[in-house]
């Protein structure tokens, strides 16, 4: 059986529901970016608009987007990965609990503030009473949300899933995370915002850009068992998350260089920026890769890689690693029927 993601819509640092950042990315010299966020008002209704977050906004319009241009308005299931949530409107409720006590509070912001609400608002938006979950593990929470719904694609529970990735990055949070070392290391990328939606499909249609050939995930020190899985020979290129950070970095090309020898290496985070779900957008820039039949220049780790992709049947692994104990990879292949 084959799985197509047929359609994917970003809101992100670049622009929005847009690949114009192939070619002309917007490139940022600060540590903490926001997102981009569109004009709501051309695609949502006002009383919408209002009541809603930012992140409520942006994943409401991206999924909106993938399933009108998939051609599919009721998915089998609706899953969602998140890191933080809905972090801006927990922000907002607490810190005014703390100056005005518990009388009189906006109960719209607590009701806003739970990870699931993205994952809900999506399904009652679009009339959808089908499974519905969603994932909050950190930077692989977008892989689970990934994985499951693979797994409901592979055993013909459904046909179609909507898959979800999204987070925020708000300043105190960014205060928070940079304390930690998490973000805000020397020469590391910037810290960015993703709400990403793609419509998964066991039937393939005009506007498939890609196939899932397989979603695995490793946690410890066990990568080695995934050679058996994806063959060195079979990938034309690996999708990394090279951020900048010398110890994430260093991790990749250690893995890489005994896993994949002589595959060329590709970087995302550099255009899109750093969060948990991050390599949602790594998965969504191969796959426009994969359509294009081309890699943008900006992707490239080494700059003598060729930019078009050989062949009529390509591979783009994207690989994922958090904290050096979960590892994570999503094989990618030309659309092909």
């Amino acid at each position: 059986m084959n799985i197509y993601i047929n359609s994917i819509k970003q809101i992100s640092v670049q622009q929005p529901l847009s690949e114009e950042w192939f070619d002309k990315p917007i490139i940022y010299d600060t540590q903490h970016v926001r997102a981009v966020d569109a004009d709501y008002r051309q695609y949502l209704a006002p009383n919408v608009t209002r009541r809603l977050g930012k992140i409520l906004k942006r994943a409401l319009l991206v999924s909106k987007k993938a399933m009108e241009e998939s051609g599919i308005s009721q998915p089998g299931a609706i899953i969602t990965g998140t890191g933080l949530g809905c972090i801006e409107n927990t922000e907002i409720f607490l810190y005014k609990l703390v100056r005005e006590g518990e009388e009189l509070l906006n109960p719209t912001h607590f009701m806003q503030s739970t990870h699931n609400t993205i994952s809900s608002l999506v399904a009652i938006e679009a009339g959808c009473h089908a499974y519905n979950m969603t994932y909050a593990h950190k930077g692989i929470s977008f892989e689970c949300a990934l994985q499951d719904a693979f797994i409901q694609l592979k055993s013909n529970r459904v046909n179609s899933v909507l898959v979800g990735a999204h987070d925020e990055m708000t300043p105190a949070y960014f205060l928070m995370l940079s304390k930690s070392g998490y973000l805000g290391t020397p020469n590391q990328t910037f810290a960015g915002e993703i709400a990403a939606a793609m419509m998964l499909s066991t039937e393939k249609s005009e506007t498939s850009m890609c196939k899932i050939e397989a979603v695995e995930k490793v946690y410890g020190s066990g990568t080695e068992t995934l050679l058996a899985t994806f063959p060195s020979t079979d990938i034309d290129y690996v999708m990394t998350g090279i951020n900048g950070d010398e110890k994430n970095d260093g991790i990749y090309i250690e893995n890489c260089a005994r896993l994949f020898p002589n595959v060329p290496l590709l970087q995302y985070k550099n255009i899109f920026g750093e969060s948990y779900t991050a390599p949602a957008l790594g998965v969504y820039a191969a796959a426009v890769c994969l359509r294009k039949g081309r890699i943008s220049d900006y992707m490239f780790i080494d700059k003598n890689g060729a930019s078009a992709i050989a062949g009529s049947q390509s591979r783009i692994l994207c690989y994922n690693q958090f904290e050096n104990k979960n590892h994570t990879f999503i094989l990618l292949t030309t659309a092909t029927s």
